[in-house]
């Protein structure tokens, strides 16, 4: 594996391998030293031109534990508003010193065309492109439900597990990168959301559809998983208003109350409280939100060890 790009490129044997990784790495995060000297004198660039706040401080986190130096660019206040190319921008990075470059950026496809690119050397981690795929935060939500649901010390798939991902699935990156990973895993996956806000390929993607909130609830799923409303990817036309959209697909406590005590809640944040999660659901100790957070930290050291440490830099 020489880049990160999308969950769809892991085979069963890569993702098992990767979430075991993870399990290995959270343990090192729980120790008092949570330092590993592994990526020692190693340079790596947090490069993005969208805002964030778990995945870039969780890559940054991640990088130091494993001792690399770390930059992070913001495009915000950098050359990139006087008109600067991304081409231009990574060669300025690799003539640094920068050996892995983890990027978001708004352009579904960014990653891989430096991946795939003559100019660049860098391994790529894709750290969320447009609305295309978000492969680290799929791991972390894999190993999370792993850990949850089947024991820390698990070290196999998931199979025979039932997730639900419900909301605005058509502009998000999350949503198809676990639909990839999970069913990789074993896991059935089904989406739910207004048709306005579902994908033309779903068929492609899930093994079930949804576009009763309630009736889906009706499935016994092991894990409800909400998304983010993208408001600012889509116009008015995509949903009535908000307080419709809380009441027809917003995980409510009524709703919540109807599930059994077994099953998982997540999101992958930022949360919209009140919106598409209520309050009490998020703090609800079915709620496994901040762990996803902390296993976020450790499936990024797992993804920049695998990457650097195990492969190795350069073409």
């Amino acid at each position: 594996m020489r880049h990160l790009l999308s969950t769809a490129d892991l085979d069963k044997a890569e993702a098992i391998e990767l979430l075991n990784l993870g399990s290995e790495m959270a343990a090192v995060n729980k120790r008092d030293v949570k330092k590993l000297p592994a990526l020692s004198g190693r340079t790596v660039a947090n490069l993005f031109f969208e805002d964030s706040t778990r995945t870039r401080i969780s890559f940054e986190i991640a990088a130091k534990r494993l001792s690399a130096d770390v930059v992070n660019f913001s495009a915000k206040g950098s050359s990139v508003s006087k008109g600067e190319s991304l081409k231009d921008t990574v060669l300025t990075l690799e003539a640094m010193g920068v050996e892995a470059i983890v990027i978001r950026h708004w352009s579904s496809g960014a990653a891989k065309t430096i991946a795939d690119s003559d100019w660049s050397k860098s391994v790529v981690v894709n750290a969320g492109d447009g609305t295309h795929e978000h492969p680290t935060q799929a791991l972390l939500d894999a190993l999370t439900i792993r850990d949850t649901i089947l024991g820390s010390s698990s070290t196999g798939d998931l199979a025979g597990l039932r997730v639900l991902i419900v909301g605005d699935v058509l502009h998000s990156r999350v949503a198809r990168s676990n639909a990839h990973l999970l069913r990789t895993l074993g896991a059935k996956v089904a989406f739910c959301g207004p048709a306005t806000l579902l994908p033309s390929s779903i068929a492609d993607l899930v093994d079930e559809t949804y576009l009763n909130f309630d009736e889906a609830l009706a499935g016994n799923f092991d894990v409800v998983m909400m998304l983010r409303i993208q408001q600012e990817r889509m116009n008015s036309s995509f949903l009535p208003n908000e307080t419709e959209y809380s009441n027809l697909y917003g995980l409510t406590m009524d709703r919540f109350n109807s599930l059994r005590s077994s099953t998982v809640i997540m999101h992958p944040g930022p949360m919209n409280r009140g919106l598409e999660i209520a309050s009490d659901v998020a703090d609800s100790k079915q709620s496994v939100i901040t762990n996803q957070v902390a296993n976020g930290v450790a499936m990024r050291m797992a993804v920049l060890y695998r990457l650097m440490a195990q492969e190795g830099v350069g073409k």
